[in-house]
């Protein structure tokens, strides 16, 4: 919303914008400014038309499907119905024939990619802190994950609260020489009798008690140390691809009392991160989007620092350096101390006031995300930073919310443009595709060879997808409860599909498959107790919400390989598209009032915690309680299924308009409580009617059918802006 702006090329760049390119962007890059702005407008001008085309496709192909279904009898498909579905969506181009089969040609790729597995944190690119913590997440203290979490229960005398509890401490280096003895077991005895650890000859000795020096069984298992030889600081072992280390300091607090001296056990954890610039920040104009845009260079720099206080003090936060040490032979052995950085850009639907184009209409938000993105690669690519992000050059890039394989090759072509607009080798830039939208999920194999030269993962995401699935068959009937979704004939069909396209077409060893979000960061235990079976379907990078999760999560890839997962999976494959036509509808008639009544209720809750913090605070990510208080993190994602299930119901008549009203009314005022500790929350109950956000809220839900493909950006983003140009009048 930038009132001040430069015209150039034939564009209109707001200031904000102009001046971040000129001074921070293109400085040391070696690309001419001039010449950079022609080729951006040129671009735009291309590609402008071609996405525009994508999105009316988009309407049409929706437009019949809901004729079609409005003429289809309501109630449970059969397979008759897929059939004819199936039919059908061949004949409107929305389900697509399959070639032959192909394997991705990908090249110049890290190993954090291709070929070790480990946990993957998301994070909003507008939060430096959160972003900091999040790419030094690569390494991550065990002891600390176990004692200060529910993963070790708190029953009989184990309580975390208060001081240091010794029984609790016991507890956790239990759990802490068990992963030794798994990633490094010994030629006898185990690591929980170790008195001494010693490096001799370029061996790992261990003392475990009586003069006895054990080895270990695969000597390879040793990677390196720290310090002096026969009493190292640090040892550091190798399993499944992932390190441990050992931390040994007899000065310690943990150390003074241990027999071995350890007083930590690190763990290599997110390998990689996902810096978002989409679902998870609220960015409606230009100078929320320059914002991001120089926090991105700030990381590719390494110069972003965050300041804070913490516990009374201040905090000055930066990436960490790498790690070094001395390999068994003597060498010196260079590890990264952070996550491998991907770059999360917008989809292809929305548009921003940054720039603007001859016609006065905003530019595709995510070409400029794209342009930006691969201008200030050059920094990365030309070593202008303190640190290495990709050590083969390469930019990578996490696209998301495509439909089919029309829009993946139309990504294809905008990401050579980028390269030629910055002048990057052909496939600089690599391409996450995000497998969230049912046109693509049943037209996988076509996506990723649209883009296989480039592409570097495939990723489930269950919530977009749902709010897809649910949205594409809005005219069908109404669909089953939220909690119900990952029970249903789809969803296996969805998760066991990504994998499956993913190993046949080459990904083992040369990209990630990977596989969605553990939303309650307080229910460690829960995850440790479930989270490895996405490991087990072939997965080799599982999003977690929070550094600490990450460390945790890890020790599930060291109890599973996960590239000898995949190759016993193998590349057959069951072609499981009839079961991805399996509609999720329900008969409200086995529903009871009290049924729907909390249906109704969970979704208006989490409908209202999530857009009363993007609207008046512009969060885009945070953790919200949920009705029964129970903390859930939510981004754009959440809020698309749950806005589209009541707009399904109330389209079918399952709940009325009066119900859905009143519903939001009263969890209006649990919002409100649930947020009063917050000094920046602006409460809604006390002017429902003129409260935007929740406004917001109920546009969400009756307005729902007409939102493209269910999405909730447009609203939010027109309502956020009308936010800002309130509260600035206000403080005029």
């Amino acid at each position: 919303m930038s009132e001040h702006r430069i015209e150039t090329a034939g564009l209109s760049v707001a200031r904000e914008l102009f001046e971040f390119i000129a001074d921070e962007a293109l400085p040391e890059t070696g690309v001419d400014a001039d010449s950079w702005w022609r080729g951006f407008a040129h671009l735009l001008h291309t590609f402008t038309p071609r996405i525009r085309a994508l999105l009316a496709r988009r309407d049409v192909l929706q437009a019949a499907l809901d004729k079609w279904s409005i003429a289809r009898k309501k109630g449970s498909p059969n397979d008759h119905f897929i059939k004819t579905q199936r039919h059908f969506l061949t004949d409107i181009g929305y389900l697509v024939p399959e070639g032959p089969d192909f394997t991705i040609g990908t090249r110049y790729v890290d190993r954090e990619v291709s070929s070790i597995a480990g946990p993957q944190l998301v994070v909003p690119l507008s939060n430096i802190r959160y972003a900091l913590n999040a790419v030094n997440a690569r390494w991550g203290s065990l002891y600390d994950a176990l004692y200060g979490t529910d993963a070790i229960d708190e029953s009989g005398g184990l309580a975390r609260s208060g001081h240091y509890n010794p029984q609790r401490g016991a507890k956790v280096i239990e759990r802490g020489r068990a992963l030794l003895d798994l990633c490094a077991p010994l030629t006898q005895g185990s690591h929980s009798y170790a008195t001494a650890y010693a490096v001799r000859s370029g061996r790992l000795e261990v003392a475990i008690g009586d003069g006895v020096a054990a080895l270990l069984r695969d000597p390879l298992a040793f990677a390196g140390y720290r310090g002096a030889a026969e009493a190292p600081s640090e040892v550091l072992f190798r399993h499944n691809n992932l390190h441990v280390e050992v931390v040994i300091d007899r000065t310690s607090p943990i150390g003074s009392s241990d027999a071995a001296g350890i007083a930590d056990i690190l763990m290599e954890a997110a390998l990689t991160t996902i810096l978002d610039l989409e679902d998870s920040v609220a960015a409606v104009d230009a100078r929320e989007k320059v914002a991001l845009y120089r926090n991105m260079l700030g990381l590719v720099r390494g110069h972003l620092i965050a300041r804070f206080a913490k516990a009374g003090r201040f905090v000055e936060r930066t990436l960490a350096p790498d790690r070094v040490y001395t390999a068994p032979s003597g060498d010196d052995l260079t590890l990264s101390g952070r996550s491998l950085m991907f770059f999360r850009n917008v989809g292809h639907l929305m548009t921003t006031d940054a720039v603007r184009l001859l016609d006065g209409t905003e530019a595709p938000e995510g070409i400029v995300d794209g342009a930006i993105t691969a201008l200030i690669g050059h920094h990365e690519r030309r070593g202008l930073g303190r640190y290495r992000n990709s050590r083969t050059g390469s930019i990578y890039i996490v696209k998301p919310k495509m439909h089919g394989p029309e829009e993946a090759a139309f990504a294809n072509d905008l990401f050579d443009a980028f390269e030629d607009l910055c002048g990057h080798p052909r496939h600089t830039l690599k391409i996450g595709l995000m497998d969230e939208e049912r046109r693509t999920s049943l037209n996988l194999k076509e996506c990723i060879r649209a883009v296989k030269n480039r592409i570097v993962f495939i990723n489930t995401g269950f919530l977009d997808r749902t709010g897809d699935e649910i949205h594409s068959a809005m005219r069908l009937g109404p669909v089953v409860r939220k909690s119900s979704m990952k029970f249903e004939r789809w969803f296996s069909a969805y998760e066991e599909n990504n994998v499956a396209q993913g190993l046949a077409t080459g990904f083992r060893g040369r990209a990630q498959i990977g596989k969605g979000m553990w939303a309650m960061p307080d229910k460690m235990a829960d995850m440790l107790a479930s989270k490895d079976a996405q490991l087990q379907a072939g997965a080799s990078a599982t999003w977690v919400p929070s550094p600490t999760a990450a460390t945790l999560h890890a020790l599930h890839f060291h109890q599973i390989d996960v590239l000898e997962r995949q190759a016993e999976l193998g590349t057959r494959r069951k072609d499981r598209r009839d079961d991805l036509l399996s509609v999720p509808l329900a008969d409200p008639h086995n529903w009871s009032d009290a049924d729907i009544r909390e249906e109704i209720e969970n979704n208006c809750q989490s409908i209202l915690g999530y857009v009363v913090r993007w609207i008046d605070q512009g969060i885009g990510c945070s953790k919200v309680p949920d009705i029964h208080n129970v903390g859930l993190m939510e981004d754009r994602a959440t809020l698309r299924i749950s806005s589209q299930m009541l707009t399904n119901w109330l389209l079918h008549g399952v709940c009325t308009a009066k119900q859905v009203v009143d519903s939001m009314t009263r969890m209006a005022a649990i919002v409100d409580a649930q947020n009063k500790d917050d000094p920046a929350y602006m409460p809604m109950s006390p002017a429902l009617k003129s409260n935007i956000a929740f406004q917001t809220a109920l546009d969400l839900v009756f307005k729902g059918t007409d939102q493209p493909n269910g999405y909730t950006e447009p609203l939010l983003h027109a309502n956020r802006r009308k936010a800002l140009l309130l509260a600035a009048a206000n403080n005029a």
